[in-house]
């Protein structure tokens, strides 16, 4: 997703809020609260699944899955707003945290986290 994705999406969502008068809602402990609950549905797709059943979903629930996820997106991108964030700039400075906090030569085929490779 490119920078300018992630700004036309924003100003889309500034405006649906702003046309139904929800801004007055949308405070980061508010939104928050609603990415954590839709973080949660998107969970329960995966809940009781094996790993190999989570990668080949049927084309029913890979849907569902997938509008969980947007959900997740839209709210995360609102809560940005509302803060002031560029996601994708903080995005790309936290993989560049990661790239030095997992080196390739440690990191490379191991789930060990970064304070005990």
């Amino acid at each position: 997703m490119s920078d300018d994705s992630l700004i036309r999406l924003r100003d889309a969502l500034r405006a649906f809020a702003e046309e139904r008068d929800w801004a007055q809602f949308h405070n980061p402990k508010n939104l928050a609260m609603a990415l954590t609950g839709e973080v949660g549905e998107l969970v329960e797709h995966f809940q009781w699944l094996s790993a190999e059943q989570s990668a080949a979903l049927d084309p029913a629930t890979r849907r569902e899955v997938a509008l969980e996820m947007a959900d997740v997106l839209l709210y995360l991108v609102r809560m940005a707003d509302t803060l002031g964030i560029d996601l994708a700039e903080v995005a790309g400075a936290k993989l560049a945290i990661n790239a030095e906090r997992y080196p390739v030569e440690r990191a490379r085929g191991t789930s060990k986290k970064y304070d005990r490779l």
